[in-house]
C-alpha cells in the first residue's frame, strides 16, 4: 500500500531556509514597491524600473535554486522536477488567452503538496521558465511570474500535512483557487504604475498614503483583469476537484518508489553480507572428543 505521507524531495536546510526567506523579502519589495515609493526617488515614473527589478529577481531565483540543490536535490528529484515542469509548460499555452483559463497551477499545487515546499518553489520557477522557452514568451514580466509561481508551489508544500481524505482535497482546491487569484493580483501590481499613466482615478501616485494607492490598485485590477483572475481561480479549483484525488495518489506512489534522499553508504549496506574471518582462538582451540 502506498504511503500517504508528504515527501520532501528537496529538503530545506538552514542555508536553503535563509535563501528562501531572502527571496521572499526581495520579492515582496519588488512587487510592492509602488505602495511605499517616496517622491523624488529615481524609480519614480522610470521606464527602466521593471527591467532593473526583473534582473534582480532573476539573480535571487538562481541563488535560491542553487541553495536548494545544495540541500539535497538528487537525480531522482531532478527527473521528477523536469517531468512535472514539462507537463506544466505544455498545459500552460493550451488555456492561456481564453477567458483566464489556466491549468499550469494544477501541476504546481499538486507537486508542492506531495513533494514538499522546496520542490514546490523550484517547480514554480522551472515550469514558468520552460513555458516561456516553449512559447517564446520571454520579457521583463517573466521573472515576476517565476517568483509568483514559486510562491504558489511553496505555499502548497506548507499546507498542513496531517489533513487527508476529502478534507485534503477540499483544502487543496481552496488553496489552488486562492493562489491562482492572488497570482493575478501580484502580476497586476508589478506593472500597474507604468500602465495607466498619470492623472486618472486608477493611477499610481508616488507619495500618497499606502491605503490610497492600494484602493486605486484594487480599482485598476477590478476594471482590467477581474474576469481573468476569477476565471483562472475557477479553472484551477475545478481541475483540482476533478483530478486532484487521483493525481495525489499517483504522485505519492511515484514518491514512494523513488525514495528520495541521499543513497546509503555502500559499506554499511553490504556490511552484514561480508563474511567475517574466524577468530584465532577459535581456529587454534583444540578439539575435545567425548569419550564413550
Amino acid at each position: 500500500m502506498t504511503s500517504a505521507r508528504t515527501v520532501d524531495a528537496v529538503p530545506i536546510g538552514p542555508r536553503s531556509a535563509v535563501a528562501l526567506t531572502l527571496a521572499t523579502v526581495a520579492g515582496l519589495l519588488a512587487f510592492g514597491w509602488p505602495l511605499v515609493l517616496r517622491p523624488g526617488s529615481r524609480l519614480e515614473h522610470s521606464a527602466d524600473a521593471p527591467l532593473v527589478l526583473a534582473v534582480v529577481l532573476v539573480a535571487v531565483v538562481v541563488v535560491v535554486l542553487v541553495a536548494l540543490s545544495d540541500g539535497g536535490l538528487d537525480v531522482k528529484a531532478v527527473a521528477v522536477l523536469g517531468l512535472l515542469s514539462a507537463v506544466g509548460a505544455v498545459l500552460r499555452p493550451l488555456g492561456a488567452g481564453t477567458a483566464g483559463v489556466e491549468l499550469v497551477f494544477v501541476v504546481i499545487v499538486l507537486g508542492g503538496r506531495v513533494f514538499g515546499p522546496g520542490f514546490g518553489f523550484a517547480l514554480g520557477s522551472t515550469t514558468i521558465l520552460a513555458s516561456a522557452v516553449l512559447t517564446g514568451g520571454m520579457g521583463p514580466w517573466m521573472p515576476f511570474q517565476m517568483l509568483a509561481a514559486s510562491w504558489v508551489g511553496l505555499g502548497a508544500g506548507l499546507l498542513p500535512r496531517r489533513v487527508r481524505g476529502r478534507a485534503e482535497l477540499v483544502l487543496v482546491v481552496l488553496y489552488g483557487a486562492a493562489a491562482a487569484f492572488a497570482f493575478g493580483l501580484a502580476m497586476n501590481l508589478s506593472f500597474w504604475p507604468f500602465t495607466v499613466g498619470t492623472g486618472t482615478g486608477l493611477s499610481f501616485v508616488p507619495g500618497d498614503p499606502v491605503g490610497t494607492n492600494l484602493r486605486r490598485f484594487l480599482l485598476f485590477s477590478g476594471v482590467t483583469s477581474l474576469g481573468w483572475d476569477v476565471g483562472r481561480a475557477l479553472t484551477t479549483g475545478v481541475a483540482l476537484a476533478v483530478a486532484g484525488r487521483s493525481a495525489l495518489v499517483a504522485l505519492r506512489r511515484t514518491a514512494a518508489r523513488a525514495a528520495f534522499g541521499p543513497a546509503p553508504d555502500r559499506r554499511e549496506a553490504v556490511g552484514d553480507a561480508v563474511p567475517r574471518a574466524p577468530r584465532a582462538d577459535a581456529v587454534d582451540a583444540p578439539v575435545t572428543m567425548r569419550r564413550g
